[in-house]
């Protein structure tokens, strides 16, 4: 019998479940794939049968749909650097050139040949990725390079120009651009490392960490199979999608689910699920659209023995999410497990749903299991209740740079005006921090999402002796408890200024004598290569991101079941592809 048939309320067979057998059952049970609702052993036993047979007959949202927006969108142009150190290049005749060029005639630039023959310009590649679920206001990292026939031969200390960023694609020897998503601008940051130098490929690569302003917004939603498109089911979907999740939009709370098309359907983003849309879409899939009658029951209970096995507990607390509040007992008994990963997947479960107790449990799986670090990180920073921030906070004393600075983002996250985390912005250059805890001194900078940098524990020392640079006009020379910042600009007086010989105090000179965040972050290259400061200095110490890109599996059995991809996704919406049409 087709699935659309039980959809309008008939089922094929008795499908009475026995839930006596439920304990060995799951004994033969091995891991459930997320859209897959049937066991890959089956029993001889008649009543084992009837529950195998439960489990075949529970379909899944996950069972008739593909998740469309969980990648990045690839906007890209050719762009001008300015304020290089006779570093720059004329670039070569091609459509970069020709690009750049028309881009700066419509904005009024007088001789723009001569601008780009100057050796403080560059032509670069810029290139950014619209994150799932941006909003137009967003910001985003903005990643910069010479290109290969180009003879520049380094970036430091430029400025990347006001740039607006495309999906791009190259016919025949045109450039084809799209509608512009996004706009760039600011000082490039050359991939520092904490010691050593740079090889020449380096040199002409750069970020600017939240350099991007995305000017769209990016949905999140399912596509349907192609063997189960229709209006009727694309509607049933979204109900039972909405049975589940609600949110409030434009001031009025409603599902979260908007059927646009037979084969596709719109998914809004609850509050909690912001920072982990990968989480929210599994679950969304693991919403039962059918279940046999008093099945329900049964299946609670077989879940609840899935969850004590660590190799079926993960997919198990999913589905346990995706039922809704009836499932938080069957996830609080597991809290008592002696398996650490399970204790991990039923915490994770109870802090999507709201429950705090999970607190503890995840700063624990933080803390001890390095693969469910992120996860847990994540799933903390949803709890923004005593028991939440008090877990967090006990993480910040942490040994691992890791736990620490994922801490410190999750509380910022969560409340940037808590005092623990709250810090200053220095200027337009970027945001510091000094979070006064234990632990051993750590100074973290970050190459994406924005410029910042935090100082764990409240003392930093630089060493006597010590004389630095901080981009190119801008030195640093410490005396004893003493540090001489000075700013040197041709046909004007030094600028100078003495602060503390910390390295928090000579952060916050550098930018305010005009200094870059790159300068900055330059200083403070130089002063751990040159061991003059004790504190560790650590780059984007960062859990591996929840990014929500599919699996190789996950890609070829979109293919294998005609699913589109995301430009073909935009069409089954009714909606445009940004451009898309337009490159080709």
């Amino acid at each position: 019998m087709r699935d659309t048939d039980r959809l309008r309320g008939t089922h094929g067979r008795d499908a009475t479940p026995f839930p006596g057998a439920l304990v060995a059952a799951c004994c033969v049970m091995t891991v459930l794939a997320a859209g897959c609702a049937g066991p890959a052993i089956r029993s001889q036993s008649p009543e084992l049968e009837a529950l195998a047979e439960l489990e075949a007959d529970t379909k899944l949202v996950g069972d008739y749909t593909a998740p469309w927006g969980l990648n990045g969108k690839r906007i890209e142009r050719a762009a001008l650097v300015t304020g290089l150190s006779d570093t720059g290049s004329d670039p070569p005749p091609g459509p970069q050139r020709q690009t750049l060029l028309a881009d700066m005639q419509s904005r009024g630039v007088l001789e723009p040949n001569a601008l780009l023959a100057s050796r403080s310009t560059s032509l670069v590649w810029v290139h950014g990725y619209l994150p799932p679920g941006v909003r137009r206001g967003d910001r985003f990292d903005i990643y910069v390079e010479v290109p290969s026939d180009n003879e520049t031969t380094s970036l430091a200390d430029g400025w990347l120009m006001e740039t607006r960023l495309a999906e791009m694609a190259v016919i025949g020897n045109t450039i084809r651009d799209g509608h512009e998503l996004g706009v760039a601008e600011g000082p490039l940051l050359v991939d520092p490392v904490s010691g050593g130098t740079l090889d020449s490929k380096s040199r002409i690569r750069a970020r600017v960490p939240g350099g991007g302003i995305a000017l769209t917004d990016r949905d999140l939603g399912l596509i349907l199979a192609a063997d189960h498109r229709s209006f009727a089911m694309s509607k049933r979907l979204g109900d039972w999608i909405n049975r589940r999740f609600h949110a409030v939009i434009k001031g009025v709370k409603r599902g979260v689910a908007t059927p646009k098309t037979d084969r596709y359907v719109e998914l809004e983003v609850p509050p909690i699920y912001r920072n982990n849309l990968a989480r929210y879409v599994r679950v969304v899939q693991s919403i039962a659209v059918i279940e046999p009658p008093g099945g329900r029951h049964a299946r609670m209970q077989l879940l609840a023995r899935q969850l004590t096995d660590p190799v079926t507990a993960p997919v198990a607390a999913l589905r346990l999410e995706a039922i809704g509040k009836e499932a938080i007992p069957t996830l609080r008994e597991a809290l008592a497990s002696k398996d650490p990963e399970i204790r991990f997947a039923a915490a994770e479960a109870l802090a999507y749903l709201g429950e705090s107790i999970a607190a503890a449990h995840l700063a624990e799986a933080s803390s001890t299991l390095r693969s469910a670090r992120p996860a847990a990180l994540a799933a903390l920073g949803v709890l923004d209740d005593a028991n939440g921030v008090d877990a967090l906070q006990s993480l910040l004393t942490s040994r691992s740079a890791e736990t620490r600075y994922g801490a410190f983002r999750a509380l910022w996250r969560m409340d940037p005006e808590l005092p623990l985390v709250r810090g200053e912005r220095l200027g337009d250059a970027c945001s510091m921090h000094v979070v006064d805890v234990d632990g051993p001194p750590l100074i973290h900078v970050t190459r994406s999402h924005r410029p910042e940098i935090v100082f764990f524990n409240a003392e930093h020392p630089v060493a006597d002796g010590l004389r630095a640079e901080a981009g190119p006009s801008i030195v640093v020379v410490v005396e004893g408890d003493t540090a001489t910042v000075t700013r040197f600009t041709p046909g004007q007086s030094d600028q100078q200024a003495e602060v503390p010989a910390t390295a928090d105090a000579i952060v916050r000179s550098v930018v305010g004598l005009g200094g870059t965040y790159p300068d900055a972050v330059q200083f403070l290259q130089q002063a751990s290569a040159a061991r003059a400061i004790q504190s560790r200095l650590a780059f984007d110490a960062v859990p591996h991101e929840l990014d929500g890109r599919p699996t190789i599996h996950e890609e070829a059995s979109a293919r294998a079941r005609d699913i589109p991809d995301e430009a073909d996704a935009a069409r089954a919406s009714g909606d445009q592809d940004d451009g898309a049409d337009e490159a080709e």
